[in-house]
């Protein structure tokens, strides 16, 4: 079995003496797994570090092996993201949430969303709006998708401001109002498109907001606790552009 692919890196763990186990999203063939021959050594370390892309090359004698890469570099991301602490807690919380997902289940959307992230993760406001978008996706390909499109009650598509937290349906201002203070703000930069940027504030919702389904349709049911990283990741933000995720779960 032979298959080459392109990927991101997001990690690896020591394996015997000298090689590593090497983890990438890919494009073509999800977040897959293989070995490393020599990995640890000082031609390879620098190449396999988180958040490089690189280009693969995986073979195995039956396709449920583990089989083995051999990795080339595309794109050295790692020494720039190093020198921010958003960037490093950001790919780490990407990396959690793509540990959801089953190994080498294909998710082409979220393959191109990283690509992106790659670019800007040192950009700490661009990289929070990213990352909430992001989380949405990932809930959305595993079947929990948050409906933003238009009002649950009413079917309007303008003034969009809640979320009901029952539904995972957007509401508007007006319908929305009798109940505010049990609804989750919907904030602007999520419906609007990328012309729409977030500010701290804006950001600080979008966390409350996809932390809330997170926790109810993937971290509870699967009996695990949110990735470390990802409060780390939020208190790197609030750190480099204000008060952004108090509380944020």
């Amino acid at each position: 079995m032979e298959w080459r692919d392109e990927g991101i890196i997001l990690g690896t763990r020591r394996h015997g003496e000298t090689s590593v186990i090497l983890e990438v999203m890919t494009r073509g063939h999800g977040r897959h797994l293989g070995l490393v021959r020599g990995g640890r050594s000082r031609k390879q370390q620098p190449l396999l570090q988180a958040g490089n892309r690189v280009d693969l090359v995986w073979r195995a004698r039956l396709d449920e092996h583990l089989g083995t890469f051999q990795a080339e570099a595309v794109e050295l991301n790692a020494a720039r993201l190093f020198d921010s602490a958003a960037a490093v807690f950001g790919l780490q919380t990407i990396a959690a949430h793509l540990r959801l997902m089953p190994e080498r289940d294909v998710h082409a959307g979220l393959y191109e969303t990283l690509m992106l992230l790659i670019r800007h993760l040192d950009e700490p406001l661009l990289a929070g709006e990213l990352v909430a978008r992001f989380e949405l996706m990932v809930l959305e390909e595993l079947g929990f998708g948050l409906d933003l499109s238009e009002c649950a009650a009413t079917g309007a598509r303008t003034d969009l401001a809640y979320v009901s937290p029952k539904s995972g349906r957007a509401v508007s201002r007006a319908a929305g109002a009798p109940w505010q203070e049990k609804m989750l703000a919907l904030p602007g930069f999520l419906v609007d498109g990328p012309g729409r940027r977030a500010d701290p504030a804006a950001l600080d919702q979008a966390f409350r907001l996809t932390g809330f389904f997170l926790a109810r349709h993937v971290y509870e049911p699967r009996g695990v606790a949110e990735p470390e990283a990802r409060a780390a990741f939020l208190g790197a933000l609030r750190k480099a552009a204000g008060p952004i995720g108090e509380n944020a779960a």
